[in-house]
């Protein structure tokens, strides 16, 4: 841990919101190596340390992928990990997953969003995008190969991250929106899963419930402006249940997807119910009409950057 923070901060000080990787040109570790299951991390960005945990599972392919997973307002790195499921998907298909802590539980979003980062303007660009090179100095990652996702004001991070570096292949948000000015991103690929009855981000925009009375676009203005972005195709749109899918097409293998859970609240869709949480949260039970995990992560691993 110790090795791991010296090495940021002789490489990373200062680093502001970097807008891309600086890892070795040929993929190779040059810290010391991650071991395998959860270990825990600090860094310093901008004089502050910051905190987060990663998942190695027990064998990885020479060129891994990597998933930064963004736990929601008053979330916190181990309770996202215990939470969404995404450390057994690591080790079914052979992956590491970042959990980045938010300082007070949130994350920097602009838009006025939110809590303490947003009102201190905490550079949670830098930390992560500092994070995620650190990572790829001590395990084998494949920099084409690196994703985004989060729920919430975490998957609201995740816009921001899309909308601010080059780093990422695709971002999967989960019961999010995109705040704050994102006035020139580069193309990459968009999962966005979202319920209809969503109280605190609400599907047709405008303000929401909760204490970070959340006011963003509404979830399919967005998409389209995604689509738009990445020069997509019309989507393709099919409905299974509850489920109802758009998949939109574009150049270099891009592809915009937007799938919409009908009557589904503000979850993260398959993950336990966990009620305690769920009210310490703002969240609501999860949807069992799909595992988010699982659909988001399929579609990362069939859209590298």
């Amino acid at each position: 841990m110790a090795a791991s923070a010296l090495l940021a901060m002789t490489l990373l000080s200062g680093c502001g919101a970097a807008a891309g990787h600086v890892a070795d040109p040929g993929g190779s570790p040059s810290g010391p190596a991650l071991p395998a299951g959860s270990s825990s991390h600090s860094i310093e960005v901008d004089g502050v340390s910051r905190t987060f945990i990663v998942y190695r599972p027990a064998s990885l392919p020479a060129e891994a992928s990597l998933v930064v997973m963004l736990h929601g307002g008053f979330g916190r790195a181990s309770q996202a990990e215990k939470s969404y499921g995404w450390d057994a998907e690591a080790d079914r298909d052979h992956f590491v997953v970042a959990y980045p802590d938010g300082l007070n539980h949130a994350w920097n979003t602009g838009g006025g969003c939110c809590g303490t980062p947003g009102r201190t303007d905490a550079d949670d660009t830098g930390f992560i995008t500092a994070m995620v090179s650190v990572i790829e100095r001590q395990v084998p990652v494949d920099a084409g190969h690196v994703y985004a996702t989060g729920i919430s004001n975490g998957g609201i991070m995740a816009y921001t991250l899309a909308c601010r570096t080059t780093i990422f292949a695709a971002i999967g948000p989960d019961s999010a929106t995109e705040l704050g000015s994102c006035p020139a991103p580069d193309p990459l690929s968009v999962i966005h899963i979202h319920g209809t009855a969503d109280r605190n981000i609400p599907y047709q925009g405008g303000e929401g419930d909760g204490v970070a009375h959340i006011d963003g676009p509404s979830v399919p203005s967005l998409n389209a402006r995604w689509r738009g972005i990445d020069h997509c195709a019309a989507p393709a749109v099919r409905t299974a249940g509850a489920v109802t899918t758009s998949t939109a097409s574009c150049p270099s293998g891009r592809s915009v997807e937007l799938i919409t859970i009908a009557g589904a609240g503000h979850q993260w869709p398959g993950s336990a119910s966990k009620p305690l949480i769920q009210r310490l949260l703002g969240t609501d039970p999860p949807s069992t009409a799909l595992n988010a995990t699982q659909v988001i992560w399929q579609f990362f691993a069939a859209h590298p950057r």
